[in-house]
């Protein structure tokens, strides 16, 4: 349990400067400040509810922590270093201010207390990072609507592989980040447990109502049942439910990183086929000329810093017994940096692909490369009996045979096609028009004409009804 604050009767003395310096949490755990108050708002109704308030006391103690509320909203609360946390703070003030404050702390521990208020201040977190998410899913389908006709090269080891609609890429990100946002509801059933009532460690004696306390602060099911730990040395000691929304968390971070690498390189000189409004690029303190893709690159690395996050959570909870142990307080700026970090990638992405503009005809340019249909081509052979391996291996000849010429693949004549393998027919150059190329492409899930159009309107309708209107 953590040691308190020198008025403890165990204690002659306070801590020494530097070991309080070493040891306070306020300079972060401040942002706890509105989700401890309703915390003690809930307990406090409990312990009225159970006969451990009288009226009056209730009835006072909750004006306090009302009163102390908004001047925390305000930002005119003053947050004292000496008296260590978040915790400490609001209840000293308020036993300043109601003396009747002095029995909140009934049957409740720090340590419940902090669990309590990490679950309230992640499940409001992740909320709010759901509905970004959702924001960025839009921003992808709203650029593939205004491109669905653009066609660019789908690449495999950052090597032209075949055609694919532009938006049929950015749906790919679509389908990553609803991945994404299950995770995080996933998450949320896990952190929406209530812990209080678990005390120290071993609950308490006195009659306390967990359940009136966990509907108090919407720890509920689908049904409205309340939602408690079921054990309190796991109620305490838990924080599985950071750890797994720091891993949701880092997996998002990784998927921002993936979008940031192909928009840094579409953005350049040699792809060239965006560009990015002005106000989310930088310029160069040397070259005059640089356009440089500074949001893209600091979400990509940014996304180190939240898998750092996780890393380090993993390896502080490694070793430690049960149950409450100081090492936990380092949990909080691993947590908060990880949701401050994530979540401005997500809106700062969201906005940039909102101001980013598709260069069609330099994508069309790139698209329409032969080589880009050689599959096609073999496809071509299978309808005639051929067996795929062998198709493979007669195209690669046609390809050499291009080469060797030095003419693009689909300038090759009916008689040069035939030296190879004769049966090349007359219709052969067909299969080099693009547009029937991606018509053809009609499986679920390919990135053909009619599949693409159908997937964006499946789209379209599921974030309408999530409220995300064009």
């Amino acid at each position: 349990m953590k040691k308190v604050v020198s008025r403890s009767g165990r204690f002659a003395r306070g801590p020494a400067a530097d070991v309080a310096a070493f040891s306070e949490s306020i300079s972060f755990d401040w942002r706890l400040g509105k989700h401890d108050i309703a915390g003690s708002l809930a307990h406090a109704a409990m312990l009225r509810k159970v006969g451990l308030l009288t009226t009056a006391e209730h009835r006072t103690i909750s004006a306090g922590l009302e009163e102390i509320r908004g001047e925390i909203e305000r930002g005119t609360f003053k947050w004292k270093a000496e008296l260590e946390d978040v915790h400490m703070n609001i209840e000293a003030e308020l036993t300043r201010r109601v003396p009747a404050g002095a029995k909140l702390h009934t049957g409740r521990s720090r340590n419940d207390q902090v669990a309590l208020d990490m679950r309230l201040w992640l499940r409001e977190e992740i909320g709010a990072l759901v509905g970004e998410v959702r924001g960025l899913q839009r921003a992808f389908l709203d650029c593939a609507e205004q491109n669905a006709s653009v066609i660019i090269p789908g690449y495999t080891h950052l090597q032209r592989g075949q055609p694919v609609y532009f938006a049929h890429h950015l749906l790919a990100y679509v389908e990553m980040l609803e991945r994404d946002r299950e995770r995080l509801g996933n998450c949320l059933d896990r952190v929406n447990v209530c812990p209080l009532g678990n005390g120290a460690l071993a609950g308490s004696t006195l009659p306390l109502d967990r359940e009136f306390v966990a509907k108090q602060l919407g720890f509920v099911d689908a049904q409205g049942r309340p939602r408690v730990t079921q054990n309190s040395m796991d109620g305490v000691s838990d924080r599985d439910f950071i750890i797994e929304f720091a891993a949701t968390a880092a997996l998002l971070a990784v998927h921002l990183s993936r979008l940031a690498e192909d928009v840094i390189l579409w953005a350049s000189a040699e792809f060239n086929f965006i560009k990015i409004a002005d106000a989310y690029t930088t310029g160069s303190s040397l070259m005059p000329q640089k356009k440089n893709p500074d949001v893209a690159e600091l979400t990509r690395g940014k996304s180190a810093r939240v898998i750092g996050n996780l890393m380090s959570l993993l390896t502080l909870l490694k070793g430690l017994p049960m149950t409450y142990n100081r090492d936990l307080q380092e949990d909080k700026e691993r947590l908060f940096d990880t949701a401050d970090t994530v979540r401005a990638c997500v809106r700062l992405m969201t906005a940039m692909l909102a101001h980013t503009t598709v260069n069609a005809q330099v994508c069309r340019a790139a698209a329409g490369d032969p080589q880009l249909l050689a599959t096609d081509l073999a496809d071509y052979l299978v309808r005639k009996g051929v067996p795929f391996r062998q198709a493979h291996h007669v195209v690669g000849a046609v390809v050499a045979l291009a080469d060797k010429l030095g003419k693009p693949l689909d300038r090759l004549t009916l008689e040069e096609f035939q030296s190879v393998d004769q049966r090349f027919g007359t219709d052969i150059h067909a299969v080099f028009d693009l547009d029937q190329a991606m018509a053809r492409r009609n499986l679920v899930g390919a990135p053909g004409t009619k599949e693409v159009c159908a997937q964006m309107a499946r789209w379209g309708r599921l974030l309408r009804q999530r409220g995300l209107h064009a």
